[in-house]
């Protein structure tokens, strides 16, 4: 069941969820991530440019989420978050799956010339800052990145 905070009216305090989603782990419900992470970095003020960057990145992570971390295992599920930081807007997605060693996630090579396997690439040149940490609990990975808006 997927579950969806977006900011209410008047702007949340800073470091509050702009938005929150608990969502299944499947392609289908990418659409609805993109639509929610859009609205809620336009909420914030943000520019079309810089939210459409954002969009990129957030839905290239969630895609690896579905492709690589549950690799179809049924039932999978991840959440979603957004908060303003001051000059930034910082993205969380937690998923539930088996741990990854994140030296392992690695963008295939640019002059590599074939679809798919760039997405990694691609978060890292659109946020500032993309950094796999340590989740919380016995299971699952989290990735935090950040984009500077001002």
């Amino acid at each position: 069941m997927r579950e969806c905070h977006p900011a209410g009216a008047g702007n949340p305090a800073e470091g509050e969820p702009l938005l929150h989603m608990r969502v299944p782990a499947l392609a289908g419900g990418l659409k609805d991530i993109r639509d929610a992470v859009r609205k809620a970095v336009l909420g914030c003020g943000c520019s079309d440019a810089v939210t459409g960057d954002i969009v990129i990145a957030v839905d290239e992570a969630c895609q690896n989420i579905v492709r690589h971390a549950y690799a179809g295992e049924p039932g999978g599920e991840f959440i979603v978050e957004i908060r303003r930081d001051g000059d930034s807007m910082v993205v969380l997605l937690r998923d539930f799956a088996r741990v990854v060693d994140p030296n392992s996630i690695r963008p295939r090579k640019l002059d590599d010339l074939r679809p798919g396997g760039l997405g990694t690439h691609f978060m890292r040149e659109i946020m500032d800052d993309v950094d796999y940490q340590e989740a919380p609990g016995t299971r699952g990975n989290l990735l935090r990145m950040v984009k500077r808006i001002a």
